[in-house]
């Protein structure tokens, strides 16, 4: 029997961005993080002084991300790194730590084309909030996207004001709503970064977020699951009211994932479902589950439903 072939031209029952990315260059290319020394409005007293209350920039941050090191010479210890395995491999410079967008424009300017100056960089993919772009730093990477790759990596997390203020973001959802689209606007690639679980979302209120979501010019998607991570003003809110949180099972957050995906823009590819912190960081949820196994768990439900993204768009 024929395998059925999806909106998005292949038989994988959700948009994956492994074949997107695969099919977008014509070589192998991989993200290397850096920390290009970026601050946030949320930790430098513009807004607070203290972050988000899920916030821990150690849970994502590879060793050799480290601020005494030059963005020149950050990069190339990640594309050495890369290249034992691969090495004809080309690279993505990628601004992961707190808000990349958050300068003067000359400072960006002169952080993102460091990073463009090395020979085996060929984009750029720029971590940020919603609150923190405008229209001429808007400008400058929709002409920079002229001759490299661009992504806008908007840290959105909630679609809820009640819940963006109840994590202390610092903004509102209509700012993240005009950022996606006035970087969608100019032709520069956008993704949107969102949190399952924060506390007073209830299952419908996540559901009723695939359908937001989906009507923004969203390019790529990274879903998670709410942690608690040491070090956070939500690792002590959950010590003192833990009765606040919901902490999904790995099963139940797989079929949420799957009601998710079916009620989600199939044009939207998803890049990440599940986060994975340093054990040594990680209060709870414990699912020891690694990324790729949680993927084969879900492919194996999407079929076990025989549904797929999209289904119940529209």
């Amino acid at each position: 029997m024929t395998e059925q072939l999806y909106p998005w031209g292949h038989t994988r029952r959700y948009n994956d961005f492994p074949t997107y990315f695969r099919g977008k260059f014509s070589e192998r290319v991989q993200k290397v993080s850096v920390d290009a020394g970026f601050t946030c409005p949320n930790r430098d007293g513009t807004k607070a002084l203290n972050g988000c209350s899920y916030c821990n920039n150690q849970t994502f941050q590879p060793d050799y991300c480290r601020l005494e090191k030059s963005i020149s010479e950050q990069l190339q210890q990640g594309i050495d790194f890369y290249s034992k395995k691969y090495q004809s491999m080309k690279f993505l410079a990628y601004f992961q730590a707190y808000s990349n967008t958050y300068a003067d424009l000359a400072v960006l300017k002169a952080r993102y084309e460091e990073a463009l100056n090395h020979p085996r960089i060929v984009g750029l993919v720029l971590g940020t909030r919603p609150d923190c772009v405008n229209a001429e730093i808007l400008d400058y990477l929709a002409e920079l996207s002229k001759s490299c790759y661009v992504m806008v990596e908007y840290g959105v997390e909630s679609v809820q004001n009640k819940t963006l203020k109840r994590i202390n973001r610092g903004h509102q959802f209509a700012e993240a709503k005009w950022a996606i689209e006035e970087t969608a606007r100019r032709g520069i690639h956008t993704c949107a970064h969102l949190i399952l679980g924060l506390p007073g979302e209830t299952r419908q209120d996540l559901l009723n977020q695939a359908r937001t979501i989906s009507k923004l010019p969203v390019e790529n998607l990274k879903l998670h699951q709410l942690q608690i991570h040491k070090g956070t003003r939500l690792a002590v809110e959950f010590k003192r009211q833990p009765d606040d949180f919901h902490l999904f099972t790995a099963e139940e957050y797989l079929d949420l994932v799957v009601d998710y995906l079916e009620l989600l823009n199939p044009a939207i590819i998803v890049e990440r479902f599940v986060s994975q912190a340093p054990p040594g960081l990680l209060i709870a949820p414990k699912w020891g589950l690694k990324n790729f196994e949680f993927v084969a768990k879900l492919e194996k439900r999407l079929a076990e439903r025989n549904t797929w993204q999209g289904r119940l768009f529209g």
